[in-house]
């Protein structure tokens, strides 16, 4: 049986990726993770029954333990999702994303370069890596434009900078040495299972308990949105068909600022879960989930618009988002107002949805 190895696989992208990978192929689905404070087991519990499925605990920055499990295992795919991703944690601690995002992906590369040496040609010659990126590495745009694959790299905070660190070592890796790789390059995703750091699902769970929606700046901020399962889906049909040493911008053609996202929000939480039937909310005073938006100081180095030129895979590959914004954010905030329990779960003992990311001086030695 064929392997595809998929790391990061606990965390949000990544479990919403192996559901469709087992449902569309007869592989074995070897998943991958160090278990941070943002990967679950909670996150696969629903698909560990396959007999297909294993879970391996480890981290992709262990070059021992990574070469091991690809000689081992002899993948014909590797998809790594695994990363740190959040950009205010990487403006307070920069080090652990140059671990993990930088040397990490190395260790994949060099480890799978070693494996496939210990194949038989016909697998070997199609073996591929696909590096799951961000446009964040192309930095930010002003009123118009999106960004091509051809969009020279800019980034502005450390997160981007790993990854588009990265992004150089996979390209390298398949012009140097002849692996066939493939990068993906996605907007931002939303969707089940998003650790509740990220922007909607601290957005619903501050609104059920009636705490500040914290809108950063002026909330013009533009980012192209993108429900995670059209993301997963781009990502196995660059997989299956995508051409080896090129890039795949993946987008969902929903331009929103983050004070659209948040009214869009509270919108859906009025219709799924109506302010009169919180008390927490009816003790503020309020009768709806808007009263609780709060602006605070932006983030440093915070990039104003973001936006993705999809034409490549749309043309290349066939594949086009499912899902618009409304009904795609719709299903999120039903999602989450069905599994409270799992956020209270995944949070417990590591995050209490503190504001991060204010980069406090670093005193002198």
């Amino acid at each position: 049986m064929e392997t595809i190895i998929v790391t990061g696989a606990a965390g949000f992208i990544g479990s919403s990726f192996v559901p469709i990978a087992l449902g569309a192929t007869s592989m074995r689905m070897v998943v991958v993770d160090k278990l941070t404070y943002a990967g679950s087991p909670l996150n696969f519990d629903e698909f560990a029954k396959y007999p297909r499925f294993e879970f391996v605990r480890a981290d992709i920055a262990d070059g021992r333990a990574m070469r091991e499990l690809m000689a081992a295992r002899r993948p014909l795919w590797v998809v790594n999702f695994a990363a740190e991703s959040h950009v205010d944690r990487s403006i307070d601690g920069p080090g652990e994303f140059l671990r993990t995002n930088v040397s990490g992906t190395f260790e994949l590369l060099e480890a799978l370069r070693a494996a496939t040496r210990l194949t038989d040609t016909e697998t070997s010659g199609r073996t591929r890596f696909l590096q799951v990126s961000t446009d964040e590495v192309y930095g930010s745009l002003g009123a118009t434009g999106a960004f091509s694959e051809t969009t020279p790299y800019a980034p502005n905070s450390p997160y981007a900078a790993s990854k588009a660190a990265a992004d150089h070592f996979v390209r390298a890796w398949h012009e140097t040495f002849g692996l066939a790789t493939l990068t993906t390059n996605c907007s931002n995703n939303y969707g089940p299972r998003q650790f509740p750091e990220k922007l909607i699902p601290l957005m619903i769970l501050n609104a059920l308990e009636a705490k500040p929606l914290p809108i950063y700046g002026d909330g013009g901020n533009v980012r192209d949105w993108l429900f995670v399962e059209d993301h997963c889906e781009a990502i196995l049909r660059v997989l299956q068909n995508g051409t080896p040493g090129r890039q795949y911008n993946v987008g969902g053609n929903c331009e929103r600022t983050n004070l659209q996202v948040v009214d869009t929000l509270c919108a859906a939480l009025d219709e799924l879960a109506p302010a009169a039937h919180n008390a927490k909310l009816r003790a503020r005073g309020l009768t709806s989930y808007a009263g609780l938006k709060t602006f605070v100081a932006d983030r440093p180095g915070h990039d104003r618009r973001y936006a993705i030129d999809a034409t490549r895979i749309r043309t290349e590959l066939g594949w086009t988002p499912r899902h618009d914004f409304d009904s795609g954010l719709r299903r999120t905030v039903a999602w989450y107002l069905s599994n409270l329990d799992w956020c209270r779960a995944v949070a417990e003992g590591g995050y209490e949805r503190t504001r991060l990311g204010l980069a406090p001086a670093t005193e002198a030695a």
